[in-house]
């Protein structure tokens, strides 16, 4: 390569990896040839530094909801001695495919190091032999398998099982004596060990890479995520771990897709879990959601009056809200001609993002301090408010609600979780005067049955339920860890089921009105 005609990047890179000296040509190049050189490396540069940049935005998106229990957990992590802020590794370097597997403590990644450090200090030892150290509340809960009859204290994990890297008992006696149990989430351990790890080795995701919109000609197919990966574009997906990736983040926008889209896959077909009652509330959504042709056109003859926006209102809103808008876009894809608002409330819904968006003053024309995001696209909104539902609903801030226009979704509320039920308990009588279909997701099917049974309950006769409780078609087919208990692991909307405020019929006869 003649140094005269090869911009200086180039040309260096070139001998650093050849170990060759420079040669030196003295002589004058074509300034024209050369200025156009050099503005064509600055474009091509630019284009592929934007390009890398978002593509680590969506991978860090996605290594913040798996480490989601470790970032927002209380307490001091206690850091191992000599453990320094270093970088992964060098400048270039990757973890090959086929070098993932790294036990958490040993891990090229100080992130995943700093993580094992906190489940040292935070995990418990799971051997029956130990005594318990929280209330058990499901029978899938490690802390079921220890009786009063355990003799020894509480003990954190400190020993890593050499197959999946994880550490998940205080000794390796007891990991040995319970290997049988251990043996039942080993792999699926190991599993999420090496997609933590790749995450974290800088390779390039093309499974990020999300497609434009599609003519309204073309039907997208929602049975499942491969005929929709399929149906909407995307690039190729030929390994198991590049899917659990992409799902781990579309889950959240194809869920809510999956239930009010005209194509659903459930219907109230024998085994579809749509009741009757859904039927009619989802079909007041998609006659918005779908609107006919009407004519409308660019010009001055041609202009139609716009309805209003969809209204999805996300409640107890966390890792959701701060996920790459070009996520959240592909739910726009799907409703064509039609206006979204997305609107997270929660008081978690702007954790760690302060750098981000600083929250704004809290105005008379602002008064609970909303975040608007209006110039996404020409068909999405997305506001997000640092506050609690209940408190917004006693202001009438939303009102009125329509259910042609509007819907709630809660991702994995924990409604009858001790450790949330008090959250919820003003909040729900609230959702079901509003007579909008409200769509749930659990993390387990004991975790989605538990809240249905909690709703049942503590609104006894005033539910209508609109989509049975089941396995969601498109949950996360990634394994989340639980950073306080590795062997707690789950999926994330495994589940989902959608109810609403009763409805009563009325009719009148004689002058008499029946209910």
């Amino acid at each position: 390569m003649q140094s005269a005609y090869a911009c200086q990047s180039c040309l260096k890179s070139v001998l650093r990896s050849s170990g060759a000296k420079a040669i030196v040509r003295h002589g004058r190049a074509n300034p024209a040839y050369g200025n156009a050189r050099k503005r064509q490396y600055a474009r091509a540069s630019c284009q592929s530094k934007t390009l890398v940049t978002q593509q680590r935005r969506t991978a860090a998106t996605a290594d913040s909801l798996n480490y989601r229990v470790y970032r927002n957990s209380p307490g001091d992590l206690k850091y191992p001695i000599g453990e320094e802020e270093t970088p992964t590794s060098q400048e270039g370097a990757l973890l090959e495919p086929d070098n993932l597997y790294h036990s958490f403590s040993n891990s090229p990644v100080h992130a995943i190091r700093r993580r094992a450090a906190f489940m040292k200090s935070h995990a418990y030892c799971p051997h029956p032999d130990h005594r318990q150290t929280r209330i058990v509340t499901s029978p899938h809960d490690p802390e079921a398998r220890k009786t009063q009859k355990s003799i020894h204290p509480p003990a954190h994990v400190d020993f890593e099982c050499p197959d999946c890297g994880l550490p998940v008992y205080c000794s390796e006696e007891h990991w040995m004596d319970d290997y049988e149990h251990h043996a039942e989430l080993c792999d699926m351990l190991r599993q999420a060990n090496e997609d933590d790890h790749d995450l974290c080795s800088g390779r390039y995701f093309s499974e990020f890479h999300y497609p434009g919109p599609q003519i309204e000609e073309i039907i997208t197919n929602l049975l499942n995520w491969d005929l929709y990966l399929y149906t909407r574009e995307y690039n190729a997906i030929n390994d198991d771990r590049s899917m659990r990736q992409v799902t781990r983040l579309l889950t959240y926008p194809m869920t809510i897709a999956s239930v009010i889209h005209e194509l659903s896959p459930y219907n109230i077909r024998a085994g579809g879990r749509l009741t009757t009652e859904g039927l009619k509330s989802l079909s007041a959504l998609r006659y918005t959601l779908h609107p006919p042709r009407s004519g409308s056109g660019l010009g001055v003859n041609d202009i139609r009056a716009a309805p209003p926006a969809v209204r999805i209102f996300i409640l107890g809103a966390r890792a959701e809200s701060s996920l790459p808008r070009e996520v959240w876009i592909q739910l726009e894809y799907l409703f064509h001609r039609c206006r979204l608002h997305l609107i997270f409330i929660g008081p978690e819904s702007m954790m760690n993002r302060d750098a981000e968006f600083p929250l704004p003053e809290r105005t008379p024309t602002n008064p609970f301090g909303g975040i608007v995001e209006d110039r996404i696209s020409n068909y999405t909104k997305i506001t997000t408010f640092v506050e609690y539902y209940h408190t917004m609903h006693k202001a009438n801030y939303f009102q009125p609600f329509d259910p042609y226009f509007d819907c709630f979704v809660l991702f994995h509320p924990g409604l009858g979780h001790p450790a949330s039920v008090h959250e919820w308990e003003e909040t729900l009588p609230q959702l079901l005067e509003t007579k909008v279909p409200i769509i749930a997701t659990g993390y387990t099917e004991w975790d989605l049955q538990r809240d249905k049974k909690w709703v049942e309950e503590k609104m006894a006769g005033e539910v209508d339920i609109l989509l049975e409780a089941g396995e969601n078609r498109f949950r996360s087919l990634r394994w989340d860890l639980n950073d306080y208990d590795p062997g707690d692991i789950s999926s994330g909307n495994w589940g989902v089921w959608a109810f609403r405020g009763k409805r009563y019929d009325t009719t009148m006869k004689d002058g008499v009105i029946f209910v």
